[in-house]
């Protein structure tokens, strides 16, 4: 197909024009701008699920996955009149229009700009106060193996299970594994973040050999690190079903538990999901059924509280926050004592 061709995809009730269709965005299997877009409308029920209604971060690819690349959180000032936005802000107070993923005419909108895959804000458009998921981030330290990462994900499974919680995983796409906890709209992010500090330094005292919190890298080893600072207010997490930059358009796919110690995270692709999800359904299906509570999570972050235990160090960015250690990291602390 010509580069110079464009076309009119009707979705959601819109006319959205695709330019240049034949694009290659994903060159291991030289997958175009066109078939990204038809793997959206594939998994269209699915990723609506898991990010209908919220604000979401683009990260544009305009020449495909492997080549330069820029985040954007403002739309552009040129855009349809029908397009959904939403107020969001920086640390430091920098608002901006960000997209709303109101439905797959905005997806195939974004897509159209070489936006490959969405990072997403923890909140519905309609109700910015409140956070509603709890994103537990099980990041590889180097060294890591994903054989470490899928017991440091059963580990988390087996404590959200013994405080009453039931957590969803997916792979991150990459090295990783997320875990999801959607809530009820009763917490802002400062209240999940706490919870997710909470979380993390528990999982550590019960695999200490496995697990670390250690916000520092010079102290994590190598062990898997809870990344309980991607529920801080303002972050956003790739999301469920997109499609990450690698050239091969490894997705961020929804797995069960059962199947955790059967797979990788290479093995999800837009080439392959689509058919996976027509054989097996969401595997998110259930997520909000029901919203699930903060307070089991809220109460261990109390206790650590009235043991003595300080705020976890917040991303750099961040002003300085009530409780939190000096934010300096340890090597450094000792040099300058």
């Amino acid at each position: 197909m010509p580069r110079s061709e464009h076309v009119l995809i009707e979705i959601a009730g819109r006319e959205v024009p695709l330019s240049n269709p034949g694009k290659v965005m994903f060159p291991e299997r030289g997958e175009t701008k066109r078939d990204l877009v038809d793997y959206y409308l594939a998994v269209s029920e699915p990723l609506m699920h898991a990010m209908g209604g919220r604000p979401v971060l683009m990260e544009r690819y305009p020449n495909g996955a492997g080549q330069p690349s820029f985040f954007q959180k403002r739309v552009p000032e040129k855009r349809p009149d029908w397009l959904e936005t939403a107020v969001v802000s920086t640390p430091n107070g920098t608002t901006s229009d960000a997209l709303v993923a109101a439905d797959l005419a905005h997806v195939v909108w974004a897509v159209n700009l070489g936006c490959l895959g969405f990072h997403v804000w923890p909140f519905v458009a309609a109700d910015a106060a409140h956070a509603d998921e709890l994103r537990i981030d099980l990041d590889p330290s180097p060294g890591v193996t994903w054989e470490m990462v899928r017991e440091a994900g059963v580990a988390a499974r087996d404590l959200l299970q013994e405080i009453g919680l039931r957590g969803f995983p997916k792979t991150t796409g990459n090295r990783g594994l997320h875990i999801y906890v959607r809530l009820e709209s009763k917490w802002d992010s400062y209240a999940v973040r706490s919870a997710a500090v909470a979380f993390a330094r528990e999982l550590e005292r019960r695999r200490l050999d496995l697990i670390t919190a250690a916000w520092w890298k010079e102290q994590r080893g190598r062990r898997v690190f809870v990344d309980f600072n991607q529920n801080a207010p303002h972050k956003t997490v790739f999301g469920a079903w997109s499609v990450r930059p690698r050239v091969a358009g490894q997705v961020s796919a929804p797995i069960t538990w059962d199947e955790l110690d059967h797979v990788t995270p290479d093995d999800f692709t837009l080439a392959n999901v689509p058919a996976r999800y027509r054989e097996r359904g969401d595997d998110w299906a259930m997520i909000t059924q029901p919203r699930q509570s903060l307070e089991p999570l809220l109460a261990l972050a109390i206790r650590d509280a009235e043991s003595g235990i300080p705020d976890a160090p917040w991303p750099p960015q961040y002003p300085k926050m009530p409780g939190e250690p000096r934010r300096v990291s340890p090597s450094r602390a000792r040099r300058d004592n």
